[in-house]
């Protein structure tokens, strides 16, 4: 693989200590220690590392592959949306729920392949005055010694021999056509039915419909085709401390993960149903999850155990199956997956920013393939171009830039931030310990990276 070049302005790291959070830092270097018995309990940030230090909570959290392999499998096991008949300029990025046969022979008559002559019998020819064109009824038959001229994609004449390119004739001074090399029989004839017959199986279910699946299913007659639909997904925005707009003030801070999340679902194939912002109110979430109907509701925030983390009471609540309850991965280990209904999932994704970012490739992006019958993509690994700090038990997910062979890690990585993934094109998976210069790694591209349909934020 050759991967695009570095972006202007982004520098490589070859120490991203500067870049953990506190909790991080210290779990570098130390185990976690039982408090004194006079000791103060720490205030519990909502963060990504609210979970950090408690060795418990680790050890029930869910191994990184474990937890997407959990939610690929929770979308087959139940409900699955009908598939639906749409357009085709409504089918792009979607997969064929339906094999896509035929309806017509292609091409369903005989064609012309180039600009030039249909002549019949051996040259030279005697021209007809008026020519055939594409898009016309069918020609008059030719005789032996007579051509006619042809635009490409218009239908042969009867009794045809060839057809001679432009500039593979010439016109002699009585106006007759001669040869300016040899002729083959058939020559830049395209026969009915040379792609394809009526009936055939052009292509199968599981299909994702590219632009040339569109344009291929156009050829053979479709209006409409059959495709699994978008998973519909909401997108809940927990927080009292988030502003929608200007500058941070008085412990307020802008929303990152509104303007983030939805179009970064879509990338994914979803369809996003609504984006409400709910604040800090467990009514308030309560009545959203409970009315939802989208296959899929995305939450921010919330999900450590803080006294305004009302996303596992909720649940509780509720009666919902919590799939993955925390994933051994920084940043985003708080993150979690329940089941609120038979044919509905909830993906709590952590409120900082890049710890959102790794919930929503860890969680929803499998769930979401599924649900939308997407393939998974074939993985891959490239060489570091520099060592990747690990974390002592848990996967980390580090931006990276691809130049060449190599993926380049990024400062600016930890949970609270988004500067190293705006400049990104993957994640590297790092295992814990850490990985050497030159260590291969597997990584997750970015669907404004990767090559395909996921660049179509539609």
């Amino acid at each position: 693989m050759t991967a695009p070049h570095l972006r202007a302005g982004t520098p490589a790291a070859a120490d991203t200590d500067d870049d953990f959070d506190v909790e991080e830092a210290l779990a570098l270097v130390r185990e976690p220690r039982e408090p004194r018995p006079d000791a103060t309990p720490a205030p519990t940030p909502r963060g990504d590392h609210a979970h950090g230090a408690p060795s418990a909570h680790r050890h029930r959290a869910t191994p990184w592959p474990q937890a997407r392999e959990t939610a690929a499998h929770a979308a087959r096991t139940g409900a699955r949306p009908a598939p639906v008949s749409v357009p085709l300029a409504d089918a792009l990025g979607l997969t064929l729920a339906a094999p896509l046969d035929a309806l017509t022979d292609l091409p369903s008559f005989d064609t012309s392949a180039m600009d030039g002559w249909a002549v019949a019998g051996p040259g030279p020819w005697e021209v007809r005055e008026e020519g055939v064109l594409a898009g016309h009824a069918q020609p008059e038959r030719l005789t032996d010694g007579e051509a006619v001229r042809i635009a490409t994609g218009a239908r042969i004449p009867a009794d045809t021999t060839a057809v001679l390119r432009s500039e593979h004739g010439r016109l002699d001074a009585q106006g007759r056509l001669h040869p300016t090399r040899e002729l083959v029989h058939g020559q830049d004839i395209r026969p009915r039915g040379q792609e394809c017959r009526s009936g055939d199986q052009l292509l199968p279910v599981g299909t994702l419909a590219t632009p040339a699946v569109l344009g291929l299913a156009a050829a053979a007659g479709y209006d409409t085709v059959t495709v699994v639909p978008r998973p519909r997904v909401d997108v809940l925005i927990l927080g009292d401390e988030l502003l929608t707009e200007g500058l941070p003030h008085d412990g307020l801070i802008r929303d990152a993960l509104g303007p983030m999340l939805p179009p970064w679902l879509r990338a994914l194939g979803a369809e996003v149903t609504a984006v409400r912002r709910l604040g800090d109110d467990a009514k308030a979430l309560y009545k959203a999850i409970t009315s939802s109907t989208a296959d899929l509701v995305v939450t921010t925030g919330g999900t450590a155990s803080g006294p305004v983390d009302h996303i596992h009471p909720t649940l509780e609540r509720i009666g919902a199956e919590l799939l993955v309850d925390g994933v051994k991965v920084r940043p985003g280990h708080p993150m979690l997956l329940a089941r609120t209904k038979q044919d509905q999932h909830l993906v709590g994704l952590p409120g900082n920013p890049l710890a959102a970012v790794s919930g929503l490739l860890t969680l929803a992006e499998p769930l979401l393939r599924t649900l939308a019958a997407r393939p998974a993509p074939e993985p891959y690994a490239l060489p570091l171009a520099e060592a990747a700090h690990g974390h002592p038990y848990d996967t980390r997910l580090v931006p990276v830039v691809l130049r060449g062979d190599t993926a380049i890690p990024l400062h600016y990585n930890g949970p609270a931030m988004l500067r190293g993934i705006a400049a990104a094109d993957a994640l590297a998976v790092v295992p814990p310990g850490g990985a050497q210069r030159g260590e291969e790694m597997e990584l997750l591209d970015l669907p404004w990276a990767a090559a395909g349909i996921g660049v179509c934020f539609t």
